[in-house]
């Protein structure tokens, strides 16, 4: 672990919480916490405990899903939340997902983005007491309670889940 001043676009999600009312240590690493994975191996905690910030475009505007990091979002059950089509659910493009949120994908944290969107919480990241968020560089985390996460982000939570396909 580093501890130096935060990037510019870390400093940013410490300034978003603070303003909602959050204190959170973001922890800068020396390697990548790009993916869930990376993540949950440079904290020490468990894959499921890693908040995956995924945006979709759902009839073309941008939805911001908060998955486990243990889960596959379902396209499906997020066209169902909005009362669309599947196919008018789609991964947003690194283009889309920085101007929704100011960030580039790896480093979108779960709240503070440049603009107001739907965010859907998955339910299976209330079962930890901990979970960890991306902190707006693909190298910085910071830990948050599930409710809290809730709150901040202003999300819904719901049943996401991809089931498994064995």
């Amino acid at each position: 672990m580093l501890h130096s001043p935060l990037p510019p676009s870390a400093q940013r999600v410490a300034d978003a919480a603070a303003a909602l009312g959050l204190t959170i240590d973001i922890v800068t690493f020396a390697q990548s916490t790009r993916t869930a994975e990376d993540a949950a191996a440079a904290v020490g905690c468990e894959v499921g405990q890693i908040v995956k910030s995924l945006v979709f475009t759902v009839g073309g505007e941008p939805v911001m899903a908060l998955v486990s990091g243990k889960n596959q979002l379902d396209t499906r059950k997020l066209a169902g939340l909005f009362g669309v089509g599947r196919k008018q659910v789609e991964r947003a493009g690194a283009d889309t997902v920085r101007a929704a949120t100011g960030y580039a994908i790896g480093g979108v944290p779960p709240f503070g983005h440049a603009t107001a969107m739907p965010v859907l919480v998955d339910e299976d990241l209330t079962t930890y007491n901990i979970i960890w968020a991306a902190a707006g560089t693909p190298n910085t985390v910071f830990a948050i309670a599930p409710a809290d996460l809730v709150r901040a982000s202003g999300g819904t939570t719901a049943d996401l889940r991809a089931e498994s396909s064995h």
